[in-house]
């Protein structure tokens, strides 16, 4: 029997990876916990500078100019095999027109985080690259309930992504519906997403699963960012719409039914990925088939 095409290799024990700090500032004590976990996992790691700040403005992990030359850092430097973000946060989209894309396009390493860094995961589906939504370490790792999460995560990069690969597995939710789609999974960050919008950096929509999920927007906030979808006719363009979990304010499942009774498109919702726990790694920039029936989705 062929072996499955695969999607994202695997990332062996002893592999380096470079951890940047893109967006915001770690907590105080969580930097120095970073290196054991990586250590005790079976890789090599190294800090760039952008981890230890500081920065002018105090939702920065480091101004603008570090934040940027260690993303150009992680991702030329042939000592490192993949990119870890420290944290989410807030500061990604500031470096994006400083950016060298042709840089980034050239070395296809795999980046891992999500939040904020939804930004970073569309210049890489852009580039047709394949990038992870994934726990970061200062901002999930070591938490209490999330230890199941990390494991998730290494388990899941011991192993790589390949066609085939069934993902998850999200438990009947009142929100979904339709049947069957497919298409190229991207998003993220609802409310980073659609910062996306009108600027060249929003990755291809037509014919897309869009992931979805946010943290701490009350539902008329959660509103307004589906309404400007909507305008922008992105919710009539994609395939499918997959939605992770939103948390730290009111529920916004009024809001969101609202919204998805008028797609054509089936619905996934309930998926086990956002701020909320639990948050399983989801590949993205790759060809996926979401199946609503049985709450799943299969790597194309």
């Amino acid at each position: 029997m062929a072996e499955s095409r695969c999607l994202i290799p695997p990332l062996p024990r002893g592999a380096h990876l470079a951890v940047i700090a893109p967006a915001g500032p770690p907590k105080p004590g969580r930097l120095e916990a970073v290196l054991p976990w990586l250590v005790e996992r079976g890789y090599e790691a190294t800090l760039l500078p952008s981890c230890y700040g500081p920065s002018p403005l105090n939702f920065l992990a480091a101004p603008d100019a570090v934040r940027l030359a260690d993303v150009h850092t992680a991702f030329s430097d042939d000592r490192f095999d993949a990119v870890l973000a420290l944290r989410g946060g807030s500061g990604c989209i500031r470096l994006l027109d400083r950016l060298d894309l042709g840089l980034l396009a050239a070395h296809p390493k795999l980046l891992i985080g999500y939040s904020d860094l939804t930004v970073l995961h569309a210049l890489r589906t852009r580039a047709g690259i394949p990038s992870l939504h994934g726990p970061m370490p200062a901002s999930d790792w070591g938490l209490p309930g999330a230890q199941a999460d990390t494991d998730a995560l290494f388990q899941s990069l011991a192993c790589g992504w390949h066609a085939g690969d069934v993902l998850g597995q999200a438990a009947p939710h009142p929100l979904s519906r339709g049947g069957r789609a497919r298409g190229r999974l991207i998003g993220g960050n609802l409310a980073m997403f659609c910062a996306l919008l009108g600027t060249p950096y929003l990755p291809e929509v037509d014919g897309a699963l869009l992931f979805i999920e946010d943290i701490s927007e009350e539902p008329y906030r959660v509103d307004r960012l589906l309404t400007q979808l909507r305008l922008a006719g992105v919710l009539g363009r994609i395939a499918g719409l997959l939605v992770g979990s939103f948390t730290g304010a009111e529920s916004p499942q009024a809001v969101l039914a609202d919204h998805v009774a008028g797609l054509d498109g089936p619905v996934l919702a309930g998926w086990p990925a956002g701020h909320g726990q639990p948050n399983h790694p989801l590949p993205l920039g790759v060809m996926a088939e979401m199946d609503v029936a049985r709450g799943r989705l299969t790597l194309l």
